[in-house]
């Protein structure tokens, strides 16, 4: 039921003329810090790196937040208070940090069973090959494996929304082995530097 006004909310958002504005980000960002580590970078694995995200993610992430249509107790408190502008401020300081660099060792079996499932499931083809994302699709690569694996769980089993329901489609007849082994995968994934 939410599904429309959300979409027509962002739809609205995307047609507001505030430019985002990096620096003042990084100042808003200070309120992030002790939960998604300086630089956007977590050292908590049920916390996500916000480094390296799309920008437009970021902002439909908040934008739920804030309209409670994503619950996290904390997360709802803060994106209360915000205005658009600061969503976009906020999701242009984290896009322009250089994102998590994979995992280093993790279980070779998982990673190889999830880089099989991500290709029958085409999971590439919205989050990209390297993983990295785009436009409102969020970046998995180097992403915290406990984390991965709790948004999976959460939507399939259907507490964790997603804007669009593509995602909890996608989710779907995945076991706890196979989140398992996708975490694994997606969180071993370097980015791939793109060309200047």
């Amino acid at each position: 039921m939410f599904k429309p006004l959300l979409l027509a909310t962002l739809t609205a958002f995307a047609c507001t003329g505030h430019a985002a504005d990096i620096a003042a980000g990084k100042v808003k960002a200070q309120a992030c810090i002790a939960c998604h580590g300086a630089n956007g970078l977590s050292s908590v694995g049920s916390f996500p790196s916000l480094a390296g995200q799309p920008s437009l993610f970021i902002v439909y992430q908040l934008i739920q937040f804030r309209g409670d249509q994503r619950i996290f107790a904390p997360m709802n408190a803060l994106a209360e208070g915000m205005s658009d502008a600061d969503m976009r401020d906020l999701g242009a300081y984290f896009a322009s940090l250089p994102g998590p660099s994979g995992a280093t060792g993790l279980d070779a079996a998982k990673i190889a069973a999830g880089q099989r499932i991500a290709d029958a499931s085409h999971c590439q083809s919205c989050h990209t090959p390297d993983l990295r994302g785009q436009k409102q699709v969020p970046r998995l690569a180097g992403q915290h494996v406990d984390y991965l694996k709790a948004q999976l769980k959460g939507l399939r089993d259907g507490t964790r929304m997603d804007i669009d329901g593509s995602m909890a489609s996608a989710a779907q007849g995945l076991s706890d082995a196979d989140i398992d082994a996708l975490s694994h995968f997606a969180a071993a994934m370097k980015v791939t530097p793109e060309p200047h």
